[in-house]
Formats: structure tokens, sequence, C-alpha cells
């Protein structure tokens, strides 16, 4: 299952992360400056990844050894519900240029990054990865999960077909440097601590959260998937997605209560139930990750005032 009694090494490779403007992409950039190799980067004005040709031509030049697609395009619920062509179109179409061009210009390996929403809406808790596929889809992300499926399927395709070393994991819900702050279109932490903030600047009563509160997640500070990433690019060799995430579940209503508590914001919370929940529960069994040796090291309460911190920090430049 693993490579872990014959690690494949990063040093003196050549690493494309594609998608590095993105809070994930970005966080892997950060975290392979630590490692003995050379990163490759390239911007949407020069390689748009929804063109197959020039995909495969920027490939075809630069010649990387490795690549990390964390290149997609996301957004919370309303986004996915506003934008259901987008989200299926251009995920679909960004995965299949690059999987293949990789394949094509002989790339040693290639990591996916998935998501945890690819899983059945009544999956059992938490959530194994052998669940993909057995079940209906959560209706508020289902174009967005599809594309993701669709990508773990290629790279098991090109894997099983031709022997590639591609590799998928799906992390969980996830928060840090980079986020995207849109008032309508962002996830959870993003838009909880941007309402929590302007709240308290305001001098407001009372912060209006989506939903009832009840629903159980799970949320992973960005810098410790970046470092996931590289473990599992190192030791880590099989058809099976690989689940990404702390193990440790919070309310919506919890979560949103620790938000207030960093920003230092003392009014009330109020719960729009005519807004969806989505799934009520979405744990990932992590125990496929752990047993390799990795666990997640940063704490919530850690994660959330360093992300606060970035936020006051950019805010001027996350305005609109």
């Amino acid at each position: 299952m693993t490579a872990a009694n014959n690690p494949y090494g990063l040093a003196g490779k050549r690493i494309w992360v594609a998608g590095h403007r993105g809070m994930v992409g970005a966080a892997v950039v950060r975290r392979l400056e630590r490692e003995d190799c050379t990163v490759l980067t390239c911007d949407r004005d020069s390689v748009d990844l929804t063109r197959q040709a020039t995909v495969e031509d920027w490939l075809t030049k630069h010649r990387p050894q490795v690549v990390v697609l964390a290149a997609a395009r996301v957004g919370g619920i309303h986004a996915n519900a506003t934008y259901p062509a987008e989200f299926l179109h251009d995920n679909l179409t960004i995965e299949a240029n690059v999987i293949h061009s990789a394949h094509a210009v002989d790339v040693e390996k290639l990591l996916f990054l998935g998501s945890s929403c690819i899983y059945p809406r009544e999956a059992a808790q938490p959530i194994t990865e052998d669940a993909l596929l057995t079940g209906p889809l959560e209706p508020t992300n289902e174009w967005y999960a599809i594309a993701k499926i669709a990508g773990i399927k290629l790279c098991q395709a090109y894997r099983k077909q031709y022997g590639r070393d591609f590799i998928s994991l799906q992390p969980t819900n996830l928060f840090g440097p980079g986020d995207n702050f849109h008032p309508s279109d962002s996830h959870v932490p993003a838009a909880l601590l941007r309402r929590f903030h302007e709240a308290k600047v305001a001098g407001a009563d009372s912060v209006t959260v989506w939903g009832t509160g009840r629903p159980l997640r799970e949320f992973l500070w960005v810098e410790d998937l970046a470092d996931a990433c590289i473990f599992l690019l190192k030791r880590y060799s099989d058809a099976t997605p690989i689940n990404v995430g702390t193990g440790r579940e919070i309310s919506i209503a919890e979560f949103a209560t620790a938000i207030a508590r960093t920003v230092g914001f003392g009014g009330d919370l109020k719960f729009d139930t005519s807004r969806p929940d989505g799934m009520m529960r979405k744990g990932l069994d992590v125990s496929r990750l752990t047993s390799l040796g990795w666990t997640a090291p940063t704490t919530l309460e850690d994660g959330l005032h360093r992300y606060y911190a970035w936020f006051l920090d950019n805010i001027e430049r996350l305005r609109g």
C-alpha cells in the first residue's frame, strides 16, 4: 500500500505546484522551501489550465518530475448553488488537462488534491476512504464533488493502465492564509471570521450564522495540510485516496463561538435556520494516515489566532 520502506526522494526534483496562488497551493509552496528542490509555478496569464495544448506545451518545456495539483474552482454552499456549471466544467477540465499532460511528459509522481465532499451524504461516521461512491452525494456541493471524484478516478486509471505513481488525498475543511473572504462565496471559516470582525468594528449586538449550528465539522490549518502533502509525496503510493484531517469534530455553533472569542466579539450569536446546513456530520477517519506516522500538529485555538493575525495584516487587500 505504501512506499514507506522505499520513500520517494524530493531532493533535486523539479516540482510544479499548479494553483500556487490559492490558499492550498501557496501553503505547499511555502512548505517546499524546506526541501532541497526546485519549485515551478505559472500564472493564469501565461498558462490557462482549461486549455489542453497550453498545459502540455508548458509541461513539455519545463519538465517537472513532480506535480502537485492544487488548482481548482472552489467556494462555499452559496457559490456551488449559484455556479454549478462552472464548478463542474472548470474543475473537470483542469484535472483532465493536468493529469493527462503529466502522463504525456512522463512525470514521475503526481499528487491530486480532492475534498471531503466526495463522500456520500449518509456515509457512516467517521468516514473511511472505502465510503467513496457508496451512496448519494450532499446536494449542496454535488457539482464540485463530482468533479473531484472524476479527478480521483483519473489518477487511478493512469495508475492502472500505465503504472503511473499518481496519488490523491482528501482534506477536511481548511482555513488559513490566502483564504477567500468573499461575503457570499466563501467557506465557513472565512465567512465567519469576516462577519465577526466587521461586527466587532461596527459595535454590533449580534452576528447571524447560517443554518442551525448543529452540524459537526473538523477544521484543518492549511499549513498542516501542506506538511501532509509533502509527507505523502515521500511515503505514499497507492490507488486508494487518503484522508487528511484532525480526527476532531466540533459543531458549527462551537466553531463560531471559538472565532468570536478569537476576534474579541462579545455580542450574541443568532442562527438563520432558513439557510441550509449541508451534511449534519462529516468527520474523516484519518487512521490510514496516522498509521503512516503523520498527525496534524496545530490546535484549533492556535490556528484561529494565526488566522486572525493574517487577516488583520491583509485586511486592506481583502476588502471588497
